[in-house]
């Protein structure tokens, strides 16, 4: 594995961003990282953008649901 930056913070990332780490962490793990460290480490990371996106989704939930209950109530 090459050397990178340290990962930004989970809470800076939008959806996509976090989803498409979230795919390389997963990947990562199935290939099998070098040290039960490396590995745990990932893992943790991939929780953290695993509740981000369910974040990023419950805000999206939220917001389409106050569209539709506004426009229901004529305010289209």
């Amino acid at each position: 594995m090459t050397e990178q930056a340290p990962p930004a913070d989970v809470d800076s990332l939008s959806f996509e961003q976090a989803r498409d780490e979230l795919v390389r962490v997963v990947a990562e793990l199935e290939q099998g990282a070098p040290t039960l460290e490396h590995s745990l480490a990932l893992w943790e990371r991939g929780e953290a953008l695993a509740r981000r996106c369910e974040d990023w989704l419950a805000g999206a939930k939220r917001r389409l649901d106050a569209a539709r209950d506004h426009a229901s109530e004529g305010g289209v």
